[in-house]
């Protein structure tokens, strides 16, 4: 299971980093962003998944 949040965790650090040089684009493209943010959003709803629940009490 480790290797799976490993490799989650390393392709929503690609992502960012692909979001960042499309959004440092003089003319951005939309329609990549919004792909790529889905993407993203997707590995971070996955990553959630692994981590511990806080408690309440």
């Amino acid at each position: 299971m480790h290797a799976l949040v490993y490799r989650l965790s390393l392709a929503h650090r690609r992502l960012e980093k692909e979001i960042s040089r499309e959004m440092q684009k003089a003319v951005p493209d939309d329609a990549r962003l919004s792909k790529l943010k889905k993407l993203r959003l997707a590995i971070k709803d996955q990553l959630q998944g692994f981590l511990p629940r806080p408690t309440t009490h």
